[in-house]
């Protein structure tokens, strides 16, 4: 007897037509960047440009029908869940599928010097969030008392928005909107979509006033498929009675499936930090795939598993895809009505944060990196402006083949990161429970900047005579 449902009902067609536009969007973007000469020459990613786009639209049918176009009828299909509330849950997992995918890949990282500049990468990366989080804490602390419903912790999305990007700013903007944040999530995907900008913006200054004074030279196009290898020795055949990205998608979703696992049990013991620890779901979801790999390395070692089946080319576009939906579902996802009040704040804080960020990440790349200080800091910039993929869009403009080490600093660093700043995203969940609680989180994370740096300046600061 039939279960009653028909396919012709709109609910089973509106997450297909989402995922429509979701990636028509990147492909008109696409098309208008290669064919416009003034985005051609910039380094706005094509993703944050179909994000944009779809911002543009959805903010014009707001206007003429009093909604936004994600929460129009066809993206709902009769369910209580909004189309942008649709899009907040594919930024949400987007995020984590993007950094499981990062984890499996095979490391080549090896020395006495790599381990250095991979854990010095790592150490510049939480010390940046804890710059952002500053000057973001003392914008709001400030702003709070005259701008109505802006609450003094968000200043921390700042360093969320800029320095993880899309799917945390909106994590902790959610987090946030808990606390009486009206339009958190929306303050922190804006953040984070400023910060895409200023990744494109000042990277291109930066790259131009470089050229100009002749101490680099920006690539010329070359074929993607040079630089990586599609089919390392021992793997299993790209095409076979199983499909080989089929594989890497398994062992992805695996991962994810025990993040929810630990999620769910944790959830289910702290009670009060439920939401907290599902914030985490990225970093669950690397563990599990450091634990994976650790698996399959030791199968393999003992002779158990004849090939390999982790492929870091197809682990890499797993990766890049996830991020691409994610930041054109973050941005997307803005409602403009709910931060118009916040447009001076948001502009204070994205402007002063990119200041600092430039000016730390450029310190720190001529002093600790100084063999390959311009790749290493547009690296970096591009990283903790936006995302890990911006950061390789600016990289490619300088080392087209990847033969420096900022390319590999840019993906190992994530475990030191991790260690480092699991206390700042804890204290981040703390910060907004009351006044008391921003201003010792404010303390703390001065106190933790100034002991991280002593670390990352161990080698200046105490020199062997």
């Amino acid at each position: 007897m039939s279960s009653g449902q028909s396919f012709s009902d709109g609910a089973v067609w509106s997450a297909v037509l989402l995922s429509a536009v979701i990636l028509g969007s990147l492909i008109v973007a696409n098309i208008i960047k290669r064919n416009v000469k003034l985005l051609k020459k910039s380094l706005v990613p094509v993703s944050v440009l179909g994000g944009i786009i779809l911002l543009i639209i959805s903010v014009i049918v707001k206007a003429a029908t009093g909604d936004y176009l994600f929460n129009l009828e066809v993206f709902r299909a009769g369910s209580s869940r909004t189309g942008i509330e649709t899009l907040e849950i594919v930024t949400y997992h987007c995020l984590a599928i993007g950094f499981i995918a990062m984890t499996l890949r095979k490391s080549s990282s090896s020395g006495k010097t790599r381990t250095r500049d991979v854990i010095n990468t790592g150490v510049t990366t939480v010390s940046t969030y804890l710059v952002q989080a500053t000057v973001g804490l003392i914008v709001t602390i400030i702003a709070a008392n005259f701008v109505p419903k802006l609450i003094k912790a968000a200043g921390l999305l700042l360093a969320f928005g800029y320095g993880q990007g899309t799917g945390q700013a909106l994590n902790y903007g959610s987090i946030y909107e808990g606390y009486g944040f009206e339009g958190g999530k929306s303050f922190g995907l804006t953040v984070a979509a400023m910060g895409f900008l200023s990744a494109s913006l000042v990277g291109i200054f930066y790259l131009n006033h470089k050229r100009k004074k002749g101490e680099l030279t920006v690539r010329e196009e070359i074929n993607e498929l040079n630089r990586e290898k599609v089919e390392d020795d021992g793997e299993i055949p790209m095409i076979e009675s199983i499909d080989k990205i089929t594989m890497e998608i398994a062992l992805v979703a695996i991962c994810y499936a025990g993040a929810y696992g630990i999620m769910y049990l944790l959830g289910n013991v702290a009670g009060g930090l439920k939401s907290t620890i599902y914030g985490f779901n990225f970093l669950f979801g690397a563990l599990m795939g450091v634990i994976l790999k650790l698996l399959i390395n030791f199968l393999r070692k003992k002779k158990i598993m004849k090939r390999d089946y982790i492929n870091n080319f197809l682990l890499n576009r797993i990766s890049g895809l996830a991020f691409d939906i994610m930041i054109v579902a973050g941005i997307g996802a803005i409602q403009i009505d709910l931060i118009t009040d916040y447009w001076f704040v948001l502009v204070l804080i994205c402007v002063l944060g990119a200041g600092l960020t430039f000016a730390y990440i450029k310190l720190v790349s001529d002093k600790l990196f100084p063999d390959y200080a311009n790749e290493q800091f547009l690296a970096m910039f591009g990283m903790l402006t936006g995302t890990a993929s911006t950061g390789v869009i600016l990289l490619r403009e300088v080392d087209p083949e990847f033969e420096t080490p900022a390319s590999e600093n840019l993906v190992y660093q994530n475990f030191p990161a991790i260690v480092c700043g699991f206390p700042i995203m804890l204290l981040a969940s703390y910060a907004p429970q009351s006044d008391m609680a921003v201003y010792i989180c404010l303390g703390a994370v001065v106190a933790i900047f100034v002991v991280l740096n002593i670390f990352l300046f161990r080698s200046k600061l105490f020199k062997k005579k």
